[in-house]
């Protein structure tokens, strides 16, 4: 390892033999370069950054054929419609499963896979019949987040690999504050900081004296609490330049519980007075993995620059002060989820009117509407008597998901 001195403060850099050679073939073959990495974004940029984030699963739909003997493999939670040929009258139909236990059907042939097991669900009528065998497997354990933020988070695989190695480098920091982003690297396999692995909503400086400076710097100092400009206080301080720092919004004392509200409600525009502000947790992300003499560069750019994207700014309604990602034990915030109000159970009379997303609403967990996120898988058919089950989802700003379930009854006039 090298040590290159830079603007007082220290940083390593990685030697690689073949830099020289790299840089000289780069110059002569400039327009290959370009081309073939836009080649790469198109084919494989969405490989490549393997975001790691939740996504909605859309409802899936499974087309049953008159004599067909059918087979499906599902996981434990996952749901399939399956339907019907057009020409086949759906309020004639009976659904049934001869092991509801490890999946369940309903009148409208929405497939519920339970526990682990094989069911075979009938859909038969006077003039159809069709049959499908459900294979139900354990579902995997999903991998825990021990954080809540929005960060956005990719190549945990890349970065594993290089922790493992026990480097003293493993990250470089960009700062992009025309889009108030910060995307962290980690190098590839010709040690190159090509690999995004984090990205986080920041707050950059304004204007004049209070922008934040572009340009290569490296962190110099930690702390856990430090005084910022007009007697407030910052958490999880990084340095980078100077008085210029990573840290978390503004505290108005050393309380975790005394957060400045109104600046927290600016990440994601120009608000500070030239330092980087950031949620607490992504400013103690920062703290606890990048360490002393980690490279961070200022830029000024367009999104084109943030290849992960910018996550989103979440507003504070119902505060109570703190900052729902901080990791203190004694915040309000821990353990919430978001919440969907509205699904109850409910029976109608056959031919009866019902819109299945009328009085369903959600809210994340700083009290902010979200029912327009909210994702419904199910089908209620009003003129066929029977259970018809439906589903609800919602992902917040956090990538926390909950679920709510209902069951409507239509019953047969008398």
């Amino acid at each position: 390892m090298k040590i290159i001195r830079y603007n007082g403060s220290y940083r390593y850099k990685r030697q690689r033999r073949k830099r020289i050679i790299k840089t000289v073939l780069a110059l002569t073959l400039a327009l290959v370069v370009v081309g073939a990495a836009v080649f790469a974004v198109v084919k494989f940029a969405p490989s490549l950054l393997r975001r790691e984030q939740p996504v909605a699963a859309p409802q899936k739909d499974y087309l049953l054929k008159a004599g067909e003997a059918a087979a499906l493999d599902l996981v434990e939670g996952e749901c399939y419609m399956l339907t019907l040929p057009e020409e086949v009258d759906i309020r004639g139909v009976a659904f049934s499963s001869d092991n509801s236990e490890v999946a369940r059907v309903d009148s409208a042939g929405r497939t519920d896979a339970l526990s682990e097991g094989e069911a075979k669900i009938t859909a038969a009528s006077d003039s159809f019949s069709a049959e499908c065998v459900i294979t139900v497997t354990k579902a995997p354990e999903a991998e825990q987040r021990n954080e809540l933020t929005t960060a956005i988070i990719a190549n945990t695989d890349t970065v594993k690999k290089n922790s493992e190695k026990g480097s003293d480098d493993l990250y470089n920091i960009t700062v992009n504050r025309r889009t108030n982003t910060v995307t962290v690297y980690t190098y590839d396999g010709d040690g190159n900081y090509t690999v995004p692995v984090r990205a986080m909503v920041a707050s950059c400086g304004t204007s004049g004296a209070d922008i934040t400076p572009t340009g290569d710097y490296s962190i110099y100092f930690r702390e856990s609490w430090h005084p910022l400009y007009g007697g407030v206080f910052g958490m999880y301080i990084s340095g980078f330049k100077g008085p210029y720092l990573f840290h978390s919004v503004p505290y108005y004392t050393k309380n975790h519980g005394k957060l400045e509200v109104e600046e927290f409600n600016k990440l994601g525009t120009n608000a500070s007075q030239g330092c980087v502000r950031l949620m607490a947790a992504d400013a103690r992300w920062i703290y606890k993995n990048c360490a002393l003499n980690t490279p961070v560069k200022v830029v000024d750019a367009d999104a084109s620059a943030d290849p992960l994207g910018t996550p989103p700014a979440v507003k504070l309604r119902n505060s109570s002060g703190w900052d729902p990602t901080d990791p203190d034990k004694n915040n309000p915030y821990k353990g919430k989820q978001p919440t969907i109000k509205g699904a109850e159970d409910v029976t109608l009379k056959q031919g009866g009117s019902f819109d299945p997303a009328a009085g369903v609403s959600a809210e994340d967990i700083c009290g902010n509407d979200i029912t327009d996120r909210v994702a419904m898988q199910g089908r209620v058919i009003t003129d066929k008597p029977g259970n018809y089950y439906l589903s609800y989802s919602v992902t917040d700003e956090f990538n926390q998901t909950v679920t709510a379930s209902r069951t409507v009854t239509v019953e047969e006039n008398d």
